[in-house]
């Protein structure tokens, strides 16, 4: 598979995925993707996806300002 951006090779890497809910900030680390070695370019499949919505579905009942979470134990 090649780079949509920049048409490098894409490999197996892992991202830091952010986004913020009703104030709060919240970062899963660890989260498996496949990545550009050329521009950094980070691609997420829909398994991963349907996963992190999961994790944030259930980090909403427990919002603070901050969290962070580590995708490996929370999906």
């Amino acid at each position: 598979m090649t780079c949509f951006s920049c048409k490098g090779n894409i490999q197996k890497n892992t991202t830091t995925y952010m986004t913020e809910i009703d104030g709060c900030y919240i970062i899963i680390k660890n989260v498996p993707c496949t990545k550009c070695t050329q521009c950094g370019e980070e691609y997420l499949n829909g398994t991963t996806l349907q996963k992190i919505e999961k994790i944030l579905a259930k980090m909403k009942n427990m919002l603070t300002e901050l969290a962070v979470v580590d995708y490996n134990k929370a999906a």
